[in-house]
């Protein structure tokens, strides 16, 4: 039987009902919630459906696996706490119907992987690094989210469930399917990305400790407020990171919790992260050093302590030519004039991939550029066309 787009569909919409947010298209649906397990749960009844052997391993990583030396297809399930429908659910489902599609036509064998945490709810892709030696499973499980919440707790909630760890060998490479989740190809108009390279990244999450005090009787020249040397934290690293920066280079400073909260009162401490990427990682340790610099001087300047943790990091990861060539031969075919080469300003599980075995990447694109939010979209003429290329190239190799 061949391929199906409208299986592959029906599949990715199915999928995007658990979590449904009832806004738009999007999903809540992060690592290890109760919603989450039930999407992986119902996966891997799709891949037994289509004859895959199905393998959960110690982190929660899901395969539906088809013989020795397959070609893995796949990306993740988990979504951003307001995540969108797409992002990482494309490649799983596509992963899925070519590989139910190669097995039905006795085609070569294809197997799906459905990585554990991409979105770094506790880590930075941590499924994927842990399954490929960037961290051992018991530095994982220490883990912690925003909430406080170990890994190896929340991976309790599998107990009984996980197998042992798959052996890379089993696998001749792997091809990751993506949204762009950026607005560089909806603008251009092309329809198919390959990807040259994936940016590193570093993050780091900082605690500001200051005095709690009362808002009306605590003169200004005697504060010791955690807000205010975060928001100076933050000015000081755009100055810096700005210096140091290509007009690639990105930093963010996404999550941030001011403790008491409270109007009356003196912010006593500020917890946040700070995350940045660039494809080169000397630049990438140079802006490390000046977060420690930054953070010394607002330590001093302002009576207050200000903790470090460890920098986390992935980093930057060429593609595998010979799995790109593929990809570039069935673009070429299928979206003539309509597809480019181009570099992922965003992280993803075939960053950690590729230090184990020949890895590649297809992007479809963005609707407006948008990703990570409700409103994430993709036309679904764009997502079949996807689907076709990975598959023309995948039955290539």
């Amino acid at each position: 039987m061949a391929l199906n787009p409208a299986r592959f569909l029906e599949d990715l919409h199915q999928l995007r009902s658990f979590g449904a947010s009832g806004v738009d298209k999007g999903v809540v649906r992060p690592a290890f919630t109760v919603v989450d397990i039930a999407a992986r749960r119902w996966l891997a009844s799709r891949m037994q459906e289509a004859g895959l052997t199905v393998h959960l391993d110690p982190i929660g990583n899901l395969f539906g696996l088809n013989g020795e030396k397959s070609l893995l297809i796949g990306s993740h399930s988990d979504s951003q706490p307001e995540g969108g429908w797409l992002d990482g659910a494309l490649g799983v489902v596509a992963g899925l119907e070519i590989a139910r599609a190669s097995k039905e036509d006795g085609g070569p064998p294809i197997s799906v992987a459905n990585f554990q945490d991409e979105e770094g709810r506790f880590g930075i892709l941590t499924g994927s690094d842990v399954w490929t030696g960037n961290a051992t499973l018991a530095e994982a499980d220490r883990f912690t989210d925003t909430d406080g919440l170990t890994l190896g707790a929340a991976r309790a909630r599998m107990s009984g469930r996980a197998k042992e760890f798959l052996p890379h060998e089993m696998f001749s490479g792997f091809i990751e399917m993506h949204i762009e989740q950026g607005p560089g190809m909806d603008v251009s108009g092309n329809q198919i990305g390959v990807v040259s390279d994936i940016v590193g990244i570093r993050e780091i999450r900082i605690k500001i400790c200051g005095r709690q005090n009362h808002a009306g009787t605590t003169p200004m020249a005697l504060r010791q407020d955690a807000f205010q040397a975060l928001s100076d934290f933050n000015q000081r690293i755009n100055v810096a990171f700005g210096a140091l920066a290509t007009p690639a280079t990105v930093w963010t400073l996404g999550h941030a919790e001011i403790s008491p909260n409270a109007s009356s009162v003196v912010p006593g401490t500020a917890r946040f992260s700070l995350q940045w990427r660039d494809g080169d990682p000397g630049r990438l340790s140079r802006m490390g050093k000046a977060v420690q610099e930054i953070a010394e001087a607002i330590s001093q300047e302002r009576g207050v302590t200000v903790e470090l943790g460890d920098i986390g990091g992935i980093e930057p990861a060429a593609m595998d030519a010979r799995l790109k060539g593929a990809l570039q031969d069935a673009a070429q075919d299928l979206a003539p004039g309509k597809w480019l080469d181009l570099p992922s300003g965003a992280l993803h599980d075939a960053a950690n991939v590729s230090r184990v075995m020949p890895s590649a990447m297809l992007f479809v694109p963005s609707i407006g550029g948008i990703s990570h939010a409700f409103d994430e979209d993709t036309h679904e003429d764009d997502l079949v066309l996807g689907l076709q290329v990975l598959n023309q190239a995948a039955l290539s190799l």
